[in-house]
C-alpha cells in the first residue's frame, strides 16, 4: 500500500491537470497567444517549454514577465490555465518542464545547480526573443517550482517578485524535522519521480540512504538538503531584495507550513505570508483548474503591484494573511510572532510509561488524503481520546473551556523523557476533544533521538506543526503521545519503553498559542 501510494497520487495529480487544458484552451479566444518552444537550459539541457503573450504584442511594448517552473513530476501544461489569466492582463509568461521531468532532458537534480541555471537560461531566452521587459522579471511555481523560485531569486538579481506556493523554504525541516523520516511524504516525492522522470544517481543515493535510515550518511544528507534550501540564502535575498509571497496549507504533509513561517521572519524586504486549509498543493488546485482561486488571485495581485506598479492596495495590507480551518474569514497580522501572542499553558504533571512499536490507533492521517478532507468538510483525523489504550499511549488533558479557543501559530512542547534504548522515535498529537470524548487532530509533530544513554533523562523541546483552529465552547484540549505513526519512520527497538515526566525543576508542559481578544 505505501509503495503504491506514490504513484495513485501522482497519477491523480497529472489527470488533474489534464482536465485543466479545458480553460486553458480558450486563451486563442482571449486574443493572446500560446506557443510550444525549447529552451536550452544549463548546458544546453532542453527545456519543453510554453509561452503565452498578450494579444497585440508586436514588439512595440515591453510587458512583465513571469517564469513558471512546473511543479515535482507535472507536465508543462501545467500553469495553462493561469497563464492565460495573466497573458489576458498584460504579461508575457514563461512555462517550462523542470529538468529530468516529462519530456524535458537530463536529469531530476531536486533544485541543484543546474535547476537554478536553468531558471536564469529561461530567462535570457524570455528577454532575447519575446516582448518581456528586463527591468520586470517575476517567477512563481506550486511546489518545486516554489522551491526554484525561491533558489533562483537568491542567486539572480533580474528576478524582482517572486509568488512560492506550498513550496519549501527548508528542505531538511520539511521531510526531516524533528529528525524524523517523513515516510509518506519522502515516499510520494520519490515515486512520482520515478513514475514521470528520470531521478539522477545522487538523487537515487540521498533517497536510498534516507529511506533507509543511514546515519552514517545524515551529514552527506544535511548538507545535501541545505544546498537545497532558500533559507541558506537569506542573505542573498536580503541583497537582491525581490518582494517574495509565500503561501502554503495548514497540513502540508511534504512541505509543514513551520519552515515557511521561519523563513518568512528572515527575510528584510516587501514579503507576505498566507495560509490557508488544506495539504500539499491543494489550496492552489482549483486555480490550476481555471478556477476562481484565492492563492492565484493573490498572486496576480502581488504581481500587479511589483511588477506592473499598479496601487491595488496589497502593500498596505497586513501582510501575515490567515485563514483557519473553520468557516471564519481571513485574518491579517503585522507579524509572524503576532500571531500567538496569547501563549496558554498546559500542565503535564503526571509521570506517563509507554511501550513502544504499537499503533495506539492516535495518527496524523494520510498524506495527500486527510487534510484535503479537512480542507473541503472540516473533517480531520480522530480519535476516542478515552479508548486509546494507556499502555501505548500517554494522554493529558486541560480543563474544559467555557469560552472558544481560537489556537494560532505554533504549539510547544517541553518534556522530559526516559528510554530504555539509545534510540527512539515520539509523536506528539494536539487534539480538541469534545463532550463525548471524540478527539479532532489540530497539529501533530514526531520526535527521534539517536545516542542517548539508556535509563537517563533528557528534556526534549519539540514544535508542533502550526497551524489554525478555533476550540469550541464546552471542549478541551489533549496532548496524547504514542510510538508508531504511518506518516514517519520510527527508530524503537523492539520492546522499547519511554517514560514522560515532569521535575520539579523543570515542569513539563504544552504551550498553546492563542489569538489574542
Amino acid at each position: 500500500m505505501r509503495t503504491a501510494l506514490p504513484f495513485a497520487v501522482s497519477a491523480a495529480l497529472v489527470a488533474g491537470t489534464a482536465l485543466g487544458l479545458a480553460p486553458a484552451a480558450q486563451a486563442a479566444d482571449s486574443g493572446s497567444s500560446l506557443r510550444f518552444v525549447d529552451i536550452a537550459g544549463d548546458g544546453g539541457t532542453i527545456l519543453k517549454a510554453n509561452v503565452a503573450t498578450p494579444a497585440g504584442a508586436d514588439g512595440s511594448a515591453r510587458y512583465p514577465v513571469v517564469v513558471l517552473p512546473t511543479s515535482w513530476a507535472m507536465p508543462q501544461v501545467e500553469y495553462l490555465a493561469q497563464a492565460k489569466k495573466l497573458a489576458d492582463s498584460g504579461y508575457v509568461v514563461v512555462s517550462y518542464n523542470s529538468r529530468g521531468f516529462w519530456q524535458s532532458g537530463g536529469e531530476i537534480e531536486t533544485a541543484g545547480p543546474k535547476d537554478v541555471a536553468d531558471a536564469s537560461h529561461v530567462i535570457d531566452w524570455a528577454l532575447a526573443n519575446t516582448p518581456a521587459d528586463p527591468a520586470k522579471v517575476g517567477m512563481a511555481g506550486v511546489s518545486y517550482g516554489a522551491g526554484i523560485s525561491l533558489l533562483a531569486a537568491a542567486h539572480d538579481k533580474r528576478i524582482r517578485a517572486v509568488a512560492a506556493l506550498s513550496g519549501w523554504a527548508d528542505l531538511i525541516d520539511s521531510i526531516y524535522s524533528g529528525r524524523t523520516q517523513h515516510l509518506q511524504a519522502a515516499a510520494l516525492l520519490g515515486g512520482a519521480g520515478y513514475l514521470t522522470g528520470r531521478p539522477g544517481p545522487e538523487l537515487r543515493e540521498i533517497l536510498g540512504d534516507f529511506l533507509s535510515s543511514n546515519l552514517e550518511k545524515e551529514d552527506e544528507m544535511i548538507a545535501w538538503g541545505r544546498k537545497r534550501s532558500a533559507a541558506t540564502y537569506v542573505d542573498a535575498l536580503n541583497t537582491n531584495r525581490p518582494a517574495i509571497m509565500l503561501g502554503n496549507a495548514w497540513g502540508d504533509t511534504v512541505f509543514p507550513p513551520n519552515q515557511f513561517a521561519s523563513f518568512y521572519e528572515k527575510l528584510n524586504l516587501p514579503k507576505r505570508l498566507e495560509f490557508r486549509p488544506g495539504d500539499h498543493a491543494t489550496a492552489e488546485a482549483t486555480g490550476l483548474l481555471g478556477l476562481p482561486n484565492d492563492t492565484w488571485t493573490s498572486t496576480r495581485r502581488w504581481f500587479d503591484h511589483h511588477l506592473k506598479g499598479e496601487d491595488n492596495g496589497v502593500d498596505r495590507e497586513q501582510p501575515v494573511r490567515l485563514k483557519p480551518r473553520s468557516d471564519a474569514g481571513y485574518e491579517g497580522y503585522p507579524d509572524w510572532k503576532s500571531v500567538g501572542a496569547d501563549q496558554r499553558r498546559i500542565m503535564l504533571g503526571d509521570s506517563e510509561h509507554l511501550w513502544a512499536n504499537v499503533d495506539s490507533g492516535a495518527n496524523g492521517g494520510v498524506v495527500m488524503l486527510s487534510n484535503l478532507l479537512d480542507q473541503f468538510f472540516q473533517a480531520p483525523p480522530v480519535a476516542s481520546i478515552p479508548l486509546l489504550p494507556r499502555a501505548f499511549a500517554a494522554v493529558w488533558q486541560s480543563e474544559r473551556y467555557d469560552t472558544p479557543q481560537r489556537v494560532r501559530g505554533t504549539a510547544r512542547l517541553h518534556t522530559t523523557v526516559t528510554p530504555t534504548a539509545s534510540s527512539g522515535t515520539f509523536v506528539a498529537y494536539l487534539y480538541d476533544v469534545g463532550p463525548l470524548g471524540t478527539g479532532k487532530l489540530i497539529s501533530n509533530a514526531p520526535y527521534t533521538f539517536h545516542g542517548k544513554a539508556p535509563g537517563k533523562p533528557f528534556a526534549v523541546d519539540l514544535e508542533l506543526f502550526s497551524t489554525a483552529y478555533d476550540v469550541p465552547a464546552g471542549h478541551r484540549l489533549a496532548l496524547v503521545v504514542d510510538t508508531v505513526d504511518p506518516l514517519y519512520i520510527e527508530h524503537n527497538p523492539t520492546g522499547a519503553q519511554l517514560t514522560f515526566s515532569s521535575p520539579a525543576g523543570d515542569p513539563s508542559h504544552l504551550s498553546v498559542p492563542l489569538r489574542e481578544e
